[in-house]
């Protein structure tokens, strides 16, 4: 059973985007237990993965129609892939949940599309992390690109104008990695990412080569909005819609810097990467430019969504630069931040989404007396702003903690510093909001008045949106205590041996 898993952790969801959309057009009550089934046994099967890949230290290899690599398309799971898959389906199962009421809410007559999408878009994302076929990934790139600017396109007013700067940038993203895999492909007639590890150790030499891992690097970095081509997040991110935004915001950075892990350590190799092109150093002063301008960026904003995409922004050049390090604490805390940030991002997106179910609004002066009326949503928020800052001991601080080390390690005193930076301004933005919702007077957001404290109605969110959400601020501190075993038993295996 467990040598289909990799198969059926795509397939599910792919036949659920069908069956979803043919839902919405025949019974639309059933577009909702149809996907969240759907994405349920997705993360059964991407847990069973991973504790069988764990359990054994052995990779596990699908071959679809029977065809072998490197002819045919083979689907791999390792312990970093595993781990990126758990991580995708469990996000976007727990976003869904909480998400229902909203959606009924804000997508009537079109829950069938939303649904549809929103599995699509999730199935995308499984198929990139455990595809190993180069040109795979690519197609399945552009299903996770398509499906996930329909979803910001169904947002706000102005959300088409956000996603056709999206679809512009995305797609210029996406042509330059296929334009890459091209050029790998003339170089060496083969598309399979271990059949290509072993050809190109020996064309180090080889211009076609350099361009392509150039231009392949250049495509993810617009995909993922590492600075100075980030220009399509804030608005795609702030003007979609609240569900969409708890699905897209924790996962399309992420996979896309795994993604950049999986080409540089397992296609290009370390050697090539660090050794060869010495490729370290000026990818760790971009990262510390986005850094910065993320940070300064949030600084500026009185939309507390759209201060959470530049802090994404931020978060993007964390992870770049820590895995461009080039030692095994950098790269640990970089893999550790992927699956941390996701976590972090998701509790800060239904946070938000609750907020605007609340106020109406998602401008942070009228957060005010939120700590009064909902103190349990606020208690989880707290928790996620924190993570952010890095407090002990939850998750953000100990994937800072490698990153920081790293740095320390390499002599990158700059990119500690940038490190140091963003927690520092990352206090202030969050202490700011806790200031708003606690010590400013009560707003009573249905009926304008404000007062003091004094008889305040708690008023929380819906059990189906405040238990997940409640949940996922917990898993906060539950990936905080557990950093130790997830490095040790995991992402150390996913860092090559020759990695110091």
């Amino acid at each position: 059973m467990v040598n289909t898993l990799p198969a059926l952790v795509i397939i599910v969801p792919l036949l659920a985007a069908l069956m979803a959309a043919a839902a919405g057009f025949i019974n639309k009550r059933a577009c909702f237990p149809i996907a969240v089934g759907a994405l349920a046994v997705a993360f059964l099967g991407a847990a069973a993965l991973l504790v069988q890949v764990v359990k054994t230290g052995v990779a596990i290899e699908y071959r679809f129609a029977g065809w072998a690599a490197p002819m045919g398309i083979v689907y791999v799971i390792d312990h970093l892939s595993a781990l990126v898959l758990v991580v995708i389906t469990g996000v976007a199962l727990v976003n869904l949940v909480s998400s229902k009421a909203t959606i009924d809410r804000e997508f009537v007559d079109k829950e069938g599309a939303f649904y549809s999408l929103y599995v699509l878009f999730t199935a995308g994302l499984v198929g990139m992390t455990a595809t190993g076929d180069a040109f795979n990934l690519y197609v399945l790139l552009e299903i996770a690109s398509l499906s996930g600017y329909a979803l910001i396109g169904l947002g706000k007013a102005r959300a088409p104008l956000a996603t056709l700067n999206y679809l512009f940038l995305g797609t210029i993203g996406a042509t330059f990695y296929l334009l890459g895999v091209g050029y790998l492909y003339i170089a060496t007639g083969s598309l399979n990412m271990a059949d290509l590890a072993t050809i190109l150790p020996g064309m180090k030499d080889s211009g076609i080569v350099l361009f392509a891992f150039i231009i392949m690097l250049s495509g993810l970095f617009v995909k993922m909005a590492l600075f100075p081509v980030h220009g399509w997040l804030p608005g795609a991110y702030s003007q979609s819609s609240s569900p969409a935004a708890g699905l897209i915001a924790p996962l399309t950075t992420k996979v896309t810097v795994y993604i950049m892990v999986r080409i540089c350590l397992n296609l290009f190799s370390v050697d090539y990467t660090f050794n060869h092109l010495h490729a370290g150093d000026l990818m760790v002063w971009i990262a510390i430019a986005t850094i910065v301008f993320g940070s300064l960026s949030a600084l500026g904003q009185t939309d507390y969504k759209r201060m959470l995409t530049y802090i994404i922004i931020a978060e993007v050049g964390y992870m770049v630069g820590g895995f461009f390090l080039g030692n095994r604490m950098g790269m640990s805390g970089a893999i550790l931040h992927i699956v941390n940030d996701a976590v972090m991002t998701l509790c800060l997106f239904m946070a938000a989404g609750i907020f605007l179910w609340k106020t109406g609004t998602e401008e942070r002066r009228d957060l005010k007396g939120l700590f009064a009326s909902m103190p349990f949503t606020m208690a989880g928020f707290v928790l996620a702003g924190l993570s952010i800052i890095g407090v002990p001991p939850t998750c953000g601080f100990f994937s800072k903690w490698y990153l920081v080390s790293g740095g320390i390690a390499a002599g990158q005193y700059v990119f500690v510093a940038a490190l140091i930076f963003s927690s520092l301004v990352n206090a202030v933005l969050f202490f700011r909001l806790f200031e708003i919702s606690y010590f400013e007077p009560f707003v009573d957001h249905h009926h304008g008045s404000g007062h003091g404290g004094a008889g305040v109605v708690i008023q929380e969110a819906p059990m189906a949106m405040l238990v997940p959400f409640l949940f996922v601020s917990i898993m906060l501190l539950v990936l905080g205590l557990y950093s130790g075993r997830i490095v040790t038993n995991i992402i150390h295996f996913a860092i090559p041996a020759g990695v110091i």
